[in-house]
């Protein structure tokens, strides 16, 4: 008999950097800056999570969407 224990599988982050885009994740809607990523559950499935940045600033919207993915992959949320 093995004594083997099973781990559960965890979300990951599904983040692709490209460096020649650097509003990757990012969109702008009527003004608002947003960030979009997706989020691949243990279950084998997909969700798609979109936030708003609340602000109307690309600056600012690159600085808090890089701030968001560090504080998710600080919780163990790991990317791919």
């Amino acid at each position: 008999m093995s004594t083997t224990t099973l781990e559960a599988p965890v979300a990951s982050l599904s983040i692709k950097i490209d460096s020649a885009n650097p509003d990757h994740h990012l969109w702008n809607n009527h003004g608002t800056w947003w960030i979009h990523y997706t989020v691949h559950q243990p279950d084998y499935t997909k969700r798609r999570v979109r936030v708003s940045l609340e602000t109307r600033h690309r600056q600012e919207a690159r600085r808090r969407r890089d701030a968001l993915l560090a504080h998710l992959e600080a919780e163990g949320l790991g990317t791919e």
